[in-house]
């Protein structure tokens, strides 16, 4: 049985009847980029107190830079205005608080097939992972050093980043 999206679409006209952020150019005007966990306790431009437009959000499993999001970094600091990237994983990750293998069983037992293929990127130090992360970024060719990359940490408890890197 497929899911109806129906409330998710009316929620859309809704928002649409009321829509201003047409006509923007796609710029970051803030001048920054973050890259955070697709967790949904994180609400990224709030936490920042940034507005629709300001940045560049990159999200995936952990808040890795990932090659996808190196790519998109990339580009957002060569053509989209980004002066500033925050990588920031947060408090109680589930991508930090198991194994590779677990996470293999678990998805293995949820779908009903074999998992054991696949990475699903779990962090076994959530710290060396993220200072791993900001020290590609600062050496990507392709990034300036006039680019300023640093690593945080967001407290899904409190709502507080903290500066780790």
């Amino acid at each position: 049985m497929t899911a109806s999206f129906d409330d998710l679409l009316a929620a859309n006209a809704s928002f649409a009847a009321d829509f201003r952020l047409g006509g923007f150019d796609g710029v970051a005007h803030a001048g920054i980029a973050v890259v955070t966990c697709m967790d949904s306790r994180i609400d990224p431009l709030a936490m920042l107190g940034l507005r629709p437009g300001d940045a560049k959000m990159l999200r995936n499993p952990g808040g890795r830079v990932t090659d996808d999001a190196l790519v998109a970094l990339v580009l957002g600091v060569n053509l989209l205005g980004v002066e500033r990237v925050l990588i920031v994983p947060h408090t109680r990750c589930a991508m930090a608080g198991t194994t590779e293998a677990e996470l293999r069983a678990r998805v293995s037992q949820a779908s009903g097939h074999d998992a054991s293929w696949e990475s699903f990127g779990a962090i076994e130090d959530q710290h060396a992972a993220l200072r791993d992360d900001v020290a590609r970024v600062r050496a990507h060719p392709l990034v300036p050093d006039s680019v300023a990359v640093g690593g945080f940490l967001y407290d899904v408890d409190t709502g507080q980043i903290s500066q780790l890197v």
